[in-house]
This record gives structure tokens, C-alpha cells and sequence, in this order.
């Protein structure tokens, strides 16, 4: 496919500069979130990632020694950042996995721009309108959950695939076979539908559907079962890793309050434009006020974008039980229409005003507001009740099998300064002896204290002789 380079326009030359310094400033302020305290359920992959190390089982992800049926992919990434930088900084290693993966996927887009729209400036300014996106920027980046390491490899399939199509070359679709295979490996089968989102955007015009039926990009395609096939038939887990991670798909799709799925429907759209801004706030804007005005160079580029988009997003937005964060891999794509349409509407200085501000305020984030709310509310708390516990319950057995977020950023927290002696697991059927971290009390225990931690109760539980241990708790609120 021949490709045309954007139009210049005079704004180019007095914005461009700065592109590069805001790209920089937006990398950087993912270094303070780093070292922030635990936020939400990131305990689930410091301690099963502790946990693998622990017994040496690199197939199995398990959390109090419990099976959770999910691939390992990033464990086996925090494991070999945490043994470069210390397990005591593991959640500093499971961060930094989901930062990498972050800027690896805006890389992707950079790349995927230059091909497509063979336009560097225009490649930066949209790699630039995806990193200031606030949910990424300020939050989903940096966390580590799955996502960003999903969206990375997910993305980069579908950008592969792409590319490989446009410029008929097989290595790229084998790439992207590899790609969407990590991405399987990393969370959830949902890979393949946005990786076949673009295969379906793709195979409407002729040209892209002969080079894919051909014998060789068949070929090429048919691999895709290599992966899951060689992974399911040699990972045999009690109930089936693939029957749970294909649960947890049809969770998702069963409506249970017509009412609140009838709010979903309304809300969801408008929360994603507030989450996805600055660009798509002010993308929408432009197009309402009439200010796109430029032709594109690329129209089919821009219209298969939009349309891989629409239908990354209408599943999630139909489905009764969704979040935004599975939206993670169609994140480029939403920037870079909204890219290509400030830059048509030769808005890139008003743009850039607003990209500043919100990385502005992603450094004061990281530095200042976020910081504080850890210390004065949650966050810190978990820490110095993670110190209290283990001196509390030294030369006892602690286990635990609470699954909320406050409880496994205590565990984990808990966890990382036992290493490497025994890990916190889930009672056993029978236990005479020993401290418990539980929701609630318990037939068969005592409660040895009763704790408040922001919002949410603990109770601390023993049996035997633990029960008379020497109360040195200093306090019971956190």
C-alpha cells in the first residue's frame, strides 16, 4: 500500500518542539507511583508472585496457597525483576512490569503511526495523546494489575497484524501471533476478540483480503492455536484453567439487576470520554464545532481505527458486568483518532495546553496529592498493621484466606519481610494452634483482637496456645 505523508500545517513547527519534552515529563512521572503504599488488589500478584517463587511451581498462580486459575505470564516477570531489586521491593518490581508494559504500548502506537500515516510528527503527537490519557496517566499505568502487560501484548498484536497486512509482509503476522499469544498468557482469551476485530476491519477491502487468504498468510494465521493448545493440554489443573478464565467471560454477560444494567448503558460511554480526556473531550468539541476541517491524507487508516475501536468497545459497553480497565488495549486507537482529529483541526497548541495540565498535574499527583492520601487515610496503615502482626504473632503460624483488597495488602506487605522463611497460606482443615486474619469470627476460634483499618474490620483469630500470647498490638485502629 502506497503511503501519502500527512499535510503540513503551520502549527506543526511552533508545537512539535515540545512534544517531545511532554512525552518526557509523562514518563517520568511514572517513576513516584513506584513507591507508593498498596492500592486495591495488587496484594493478589506480589504475594502469588512471592508464593511461586516460594515453591518453585512456575505453572500454577496461587494466592494463601489457593489456585486461581489464571495464567502466570506476569509472575514470571515480577519474579525476575524482584530477584534483581529485592524482595522486599517485590510490589516496586510488579509496578515496574506494569509501566514497562504501559510505555511499550504507546511505543506500539508511535510505531503503528509511523507506518500507517508514515508522519513522524504526527506519530509523537499521538503517542503523546495516548500517554496523557488520565485514567492510564494518573491511575491504570502504573497499577499493577494485568492490564497494562495484557494491553501490551494484545495491542502489539493487533498493530503487528496491521502492518503486516498493509505492507504484505508474513513476518509481521507471525509477530503478531506471538504477541496475542503473550497476551493469553498474561490474562484472558478476550485477546483473540480484539485481535479478531482487526482481522474482520482488515478483510473488508479486497486488496488486504487476498494477501490474507492466501496459502502462506493462512498458514501464518493457523498458529494461533499452537500456543493455547501446547499450554491447556500441559497444564492440568483441578476444574480447568481454560473452563475458569472462560467463566469468568460469561460472568460477565448475565443480568441480574435490569436497573443498574440499564444505568450501565447510560453511564458507561460518558464515564470512558471523562476517564479518556483530555483528547477525547477535546476531540468531540472540534468535530461539534465544525473545526475539522483539513482533508485526510489516510482515510481508510482513520476509518479502520475508528471502526476497531467501536467494536473493541461495544462489548463492554452492552455487557451487564464491565469496567473500564478492560478497555486497556484499545486505548491507542481511541488516542490516535482523537489525535488525528485535533491535528486536522489544527488544534495542536490548544491541545498541547491541555496535554501540559495533565501532566502537570500527574507530577503533582505523584509527588504531593497522592502521597498525602496514603499517609493521612490508606495506605501507610497497611503498612504499620503489617509490623504490628508480625511482631505480634512471632513463633506462631499465621494464616489467612481473606480475599479483600485491605487483606491482601496487609499479607503482602506481611509476606515480603518474611521472605524467605514460610509464607502466610490458608488454613488447613484442621489447626490447633496459631493466629488467623479473618473477615469474621469463626466456629472453633478465638477472637484474639478486633481491628479497624480505614473502612474495614479484621479480626485477628487464634486457637491453642497462641490465644494466651502476650497482647503487644499497640492499637486496634488503623
Amino acid at each position: 500500500m502506497a503511503l501519502r505523508s500527512s499535510p503540513r500545517n503551520p502549527h506543526i513547527d511552533s508545537a512539535m518542539p515540545r512534544t517531545p519534552l511532554l512525552i518526557l515529563l509523562a514518563v517520568l512521572g511514572f517513576i513516584p507511583p513506584l513507591f507508593f503504599f498498596s492500592v486495591g488488589e495488587e496484594g493478589i500478584y506480589t504475594i502469588s508472585s512471592m508464593e511461586m517463587w516460594q515453591s518453585r511451581n512456575w505453572l500454577i498462580e496461587t494466592m494463601y496457597g489457593i489456585n486461581l486459575q489464571r495464567p502466570p505470564l506476569m509472575n514470571w516477570l515480577v519474579v525476575g525483576i524482584a530477584n534483581l531489586i529485592g524482595w522486599m521491593n517485590v510490589l516496586v518490581a510488579a509496578r515496574l512490569v506494569s509501566v514497562l508494559a504501559t510505555l511499550g504500548m504507546v511505543g506500539w502506537l508511535y510505531w503503528l503511526c509511523r507506518r500507517l500515516f508514515a508522519d513522524p510528527a504526527f506519530a509523537l503527537f499521538a503517542a503523546l495523546s495516548c500517554l496523557t490519557l488520565a485514567d492510564l496517566s494518573l491511575y491504570r499505568g502504573w497499577l499493577a494489575y494485568t492490564d497494562p502487560l495484557f494491553a501490551f501484548f494484545t495491542f502489539g498484536a493487533m498493530a503487528t497484524l496491521w502492518v503486516g497486512v498493509a505492507e504484505r509482509k508474513r513476518t509481521w503476522l507471525l509477530a503478531s501471533v506471538l504477541l496475542v499469544s503473550g497476551a493469553l498468557l498474561t490474562k484472558a482469551f478476550t485477546a483473540y476478540v480484539f485481535y479478531a476485530t482487526v482481522l474482520l476491519v482488515l478483510a473488508l477491502r479486497r486488496e488486504s483480503r487476498s494477501f490474507l487468504l492466501s496459502p502462506a498468510s493462512l498458514l501464518a494465521l493457523s498458529s494461533l492455536l499452537v500456543v493455547p493448545a501446547l499450554w491447556f493440554g500441559n497444564t492440568h489443573q483441578p476444574g480447568g484453567q481454560s473452563q475458569s478464565m472462560f467463566n469468568e467471560i460469561l460472568v460477565k454477560l448475565s443480568a441480574e439487576d435490569w436497573g443498574s444494567y440499564f444505568a450501565h448503558l447510560f453511564s458507561f460511554p460518558t464515564d470512558t470520554a471523562l476517564r479518556m480526556s483530555p483528547a477525547v473531550l477535546l476531540a468531540g468539541y472540534l468535530v461539534l464545532r465544525r473545526r475539522v476541517r483539513v482533508p485526510e491524507a489516510q482515510p481508510e487508516v482513520l476509518r479502520g481505527a475508528l471502526l476497531i475501536a467501536l467494536l473493541g468497545f461495544l462489548p463492554y459497553w452492552l455487557a451487564p458486568h464491565s469496567s473500564i480497565r478492560y478497555l486497556f488495549p484499545i486505548y491507542p486507537l481511541i488516542a490516535l483518532v482523537c489525535a488525528r482529529l485535533i491535528w486536522r483541526a489544527e488544534a495542536q497548541e490548544l491541545a498541547l495546553r491541555w496535554f501540559g495540565a495533565l501532566v502537570a498535574l500527574k507530577l503533582l499527583f505523584g509527588l504531593a496529592l497522592f502521597p498525602y492520601y496514603q499517609q493521612q487515610f490508606r495506605g501507610a496503615n497497611y503498612v504499620e498493621l503489617a509490623n504490628d502482626l508480625n511482631r505480634q504473632i512471632q513463633g506462631y503460624p499465621l494464616y489467612s484466606r481473606d480475599l479483600r483488597s485491605v487483606s491482601e495488602s496487609i499479607v503482602g506487605e506481611m509476606d515480603a519481610q518474611r521472605l524467605p522463611a514460610p509464607l502466610i497460606m490458608a488454613p488447613p482443615a484442621e489447626w490447633n494452634n496459631g493466629f488467623e486474619l479473618a473477615m469474621e469470627p469463626e466456629a472453633g476460634s478465638q477472637v484474639y483482637s478486633k481491628l479497624r483499618v480505614t473502612n474495614d474490620e479484621l479480626y485477628l483469630l487464634c486457637r491453642g496456645a497462641a490465644c494466651g500470647a502476650a497482647r503487644t498490638l499497640p492499637k486496634e485502629r488503623y
